[in-house]
């Protein structure tokens, strides 16, 4: 049963009665349109890069230790993939449909070149689409997609991304209760805790030792890693890893600027907080039909993220990370990234592996499915070593009938 406070807090968000035909038709007139970026971590500095690793609990030393890092290819630390979300979150809920609340719902990610030290991560992003459906969580849905690329002081190309978003109105996300059954908070065992634990201690990267295309077969399953249970501490650490802070004067104007953005929470005696503070109490993320206070899509991302470069080696290239975020990862879950290696072939005389990974909750739900593409070295002499995915563009390779879209369809 809801509590007075959590009744209050339902009233004090800014909400519609639902997403009126004229909002889609204003939003949809925003396609093509350039969107301002948001403006956190903007230089890669060794200290950024180690705290963004710190913040997704990535232990990598190539993402980390310099002594280590000098012996790479690259000859000194990198960034993991995702650090550019330490400047911004391409797809994040921001723009159009005032009023009516939203999900981080996907990235795809194709990547280019690598984030050293010392870099500028600069980004401009557009609309690309806005599409309508019908969804059992809050009957009518908008996704809208946006195209982010990430930039160093060069100018050159570091990563393309399509990023997507779903909106939802509020009460209808309530009163359906989709997620009526699923129990706030999992009660683990001591010896499940223990277990878990354990396979986060477990937990290594391949590093130094090349993993050849020659030598990675259909079928091949990667090593799992774990994530959870999730708490607090690990959303915070996400918060902090990505640079993304606004408090009081500055967190007031940006209000004033996005009203229907921001509202004066009775839990916190008034203040102001954002709509999507959510990810922090369960009270509005309760308000918006979901069981209690829940992760970051990009922080699973990112997690994603390492599973892929844990598994492939220092010498590979990470070219497309996709992950679309389909279920809720609530405080207390724990997720474990999987995958598999689905196809092999030669693109351009590019080495490649497309994989299926997927993320999956102590109750075997599939929370987040996705889709990526690894370069691997290869042992023939006569196929050109490649230091990052500059010479690759993954829009010029050929696709089978498993390969989703990078665009939206």
């Amino acid at each position: 049963m809801p509590t007075d406070e959590q009744e209050q807090v339902v009233e004090t968000l800014p909400e519609v009665e639902d997403i009126s035909r004229e909002a889609i038709e204003k939003a949809r007139d925003m396609i093509g349109m350039r969107l301002r970026t948001e403006q956190f971590t903007r230089d890669a500095s060794l200290g950024a890069l180690i705290n963004f690793a710190n913040g997704i609990g990535d232990a990598n030393p190539l993402f980390r230790d310099l002594e280590y890092a000098s012996y790479s290819k690259y000859g000194s630390v990198v960034g993991h993939p995702c650090a550019p979300y330490m400047r911004h979150w391409s797809g994040r809920t921001r723009w159009g449909l005032p009023g009516v609340h939203g999900f981080f719902a996907g990235n795809d990610w194709e990547f280019f070149r690598v984030l050293r030290p010392g870099d500028a991560v600069n980004c401009v992003e557009r609309v690309l689409d806005v599409q309508e459906k019908q969804s059992r969580y809050s009957a009518t849905l908008v996704i809208q997609y946006v195209e982010t690329l990430y930039t160093n002081q060069r100018d050159e190309l570091l990563a393309r991304v399509v990023g997507w978003c779903t909106r939802h109105q509020r009460r209808a996300s309530r009163e359906r209760g989709k997620y009526a059954d699923v129990p706030r908070r999992h009660h683990y065992e001591p010896e499940e805790l223990e277990a878990i634990d354990q396979q986060v201690l477990n937990e290594t990267a391949r590093g130094g030792v090349p993993r050849y295309w020659e030598d990675t077969q259909v079928g091949e399953e990667m090593e799992p890693i774990v994530r959870g249970p999730l708490s607090l501490q690990d959303v915070s650490a996400f918060l902090v890893g990505t640079g993304r802070s606004s408090a009081h004067g500055v967190l007031l104007r940006e209000a004033m600027r996005h009203p229907d953005h921001f509202f004066r929470n009775p839990e916190a005696g008034g203040g102001l907080e954002y709509t999507g503070i959510g990810h922090l109490r369960d009270s509005v993320a309760e308000a918006v039909g979901v069981p209690g206070a829940y992760d970051y899509g990009p922080q699973r991302v990112s997690w994603m993220g390492t599973l892929l470069t844990n598994w492939m080696g220092d010498d590979a290239f990470l070219k497309r990370l996709r992950v679309e975020c389909r279920r809720f990862n609530v405080y207390g879950d724990t997720q474990w990234c999987k995958g598999k290696v689905v196809r092999k072939y030669l693109s351009n005389e590019a080495p490649l592996v497309d994989l299926e990974i997927w993320a999956e909750n102590q109750r075997g739900e599939v929370t987040a499915p996705g889709y990526a593409t690894v370069m691997l070295p290869s042992r023939n002499p006569r196929i050109p070593w490649f230091t990052d995915g500059s010479s690759c563009s993954l829009r010029d390779t050929p696709k089978d009938e498993n390969t989703p879209p990078i665009l939206p369809v």
